[in-house]
């Protein structure tokens, strides 16, 4: 079923700060996601999605611009950005990307297994507050984020020149006030890697949004047709029955199993602890279910961690392994307070993105009586 892992492979290709690599440059580290216990994952532990490599910014002069369709535009500076009111939200990051080596056949793109995701604490100045001050114009139609790292993507259709880093929001998510201009990353200052010295987040929505390095907000009146927007992290949508190209935005429903790891041999009828988290995009995650035998039968797992809008909830789930040995598969079935639930498979529309089904964790059941003590 996961013929193309490895069993050993996030030994054999991890960083000096024990993230997976899954491209050197630019980096793209992913998060050992079988190691991560803690409701916050560790900053160095977290994962790193770039697009091009990172850029060298001066905090001494820094500039953030806000412009466009607004009746005051303004630069601020990145200490004029630390003296206004700030806020601290815990929030999941995840790419859109994350999971892509469970689709089979194997499709192209970074082979994220399970750690593109992590939940972090930010701190910074909501979005809506720099807005308010440029007022908005009534035209405004979509906020355009964008970040210093520049380049030339490598996924066709390739731009004929050089572009930026950038995304839009619509208006009515920009506004919202979790939506922040951090400059804190789990109490301390953004790491380069991480969007030192300025950058957004944006709960709810999948990573892509969250620009890093952040130089400019562009209030525009039109829908932003910017590559990321439409040619990358989109998916096919139908208006009047047409298949159309729209922009990826909400984070979907998910659940992960983090221990036991794909492949890992347990001893047989003993009872192993299946541990994992489960996230939503503009929802709260409010049960899960664990099947232990590829799922013809579901068993109600516990939650450790309470709702907390846009962080995820770690659950847990005491399984008594056969006493028959062989391979078994572990899923993992998430319902949110709106009454979704994960689908049963992959949804084409989304290319090799989110991929939201239940993941399967193959195991190995041995011989009690071989078990190594």
């Amino acid at each position: 079923m996961l013929s193309h892992f490895k069993n050993d492979a996030h030994k054999a290709w991890q960083s000096s700060s024990g993230l997976i690599i899954r491209q050197n440059e630019p980096k793209n580290l992913e998060t050992p996601f079988s190691d991560v216990d803690s409701f916050l994952t560790p900053t160095e532990l977290f994962y790193i999605r770039s697009h091009f490599p990172v850029p060298t910014i001066d905090p001494g002069t820094y500039q953030l611009h806000i412009h466009g369709a607004v009746r005051n535009p303004f630069y601020m500076n990145y200490q004029e950005l630390r003296d206004m009111p700030s806020e601290t939200r815990v929030a999941v990051l995840e790419c859109a990307g994350n999971s892509r080596v469970f689709l089979v056949p194997q499709v192209d793109g970074a082979q994220w297994e399970l750690g593109a995701v992590g939940n972090a604490e930010w701190t910074g100045v909501p979005l809506a507050a720099l807005l308010e001050r440029a007022g908005i114009e009534g035209d405004g139609f979509e906020i355009v984020l964008e970040g210093a790292d520049r380049g030339t993507p490598k996924e066709p259709p390739v731009p004929p020149v050089a572009i930026s880093y950038a995304r839009s929001l619509p208006r009515n998510k920009a506004i919202q006030q979790e939506v922040l201009i951090a400059y804190q990353m789990n109490g301390r200052d953004l790491s380069p890697d991480h969007g030192y010295p300025v950058r957004a987040i944006v709960p709810g929505h999948y990573g892509m949004a969250s620009v890093k390095w952040l130089t400019q907000i562009q209030v525009v009146r039109e829908p932003f047709q910017g590559y990321w927007q439409t040619s990358d992290y989109a998916y096919w949508d139908y208006l009047d029955g047409r298949p159309v190209r729209s922009a990826l935005g909400e984070i979907k429903l998910k659940s992960e199993i983090a221990r036991p790891r794909v492949y890992e041999t347990l001893a047989g009828n003993q009872v192993c602890t299946v541990f994992g988290s489960a996230w939503a995009g503009e929802t709260e995650v409010t049960e899960i279910a664990v099947s232990t035998d590829g799922g013809r039968s579901w068993g109600e797992a516990e939650f450790l961690d309470p709702v907390q809008r846009h962080a995820w909830r770690r659950w847990k789930f005491d399984w008594l392994t056969p006493k028959q040995p062989g391979k078994y598969t572990l899923l993992a079935r998430a319902k949110d307070a709106k009454g979704g639930v994960q689908p049963d498979h992959h949804d084409q529309n989304y290319g090799s993105y989110v991929i939201t089904h239940p993941l399967p964790i193959e195991v190995f059941v041995e011989n009690p009586a071989f078990a190594v003590t």
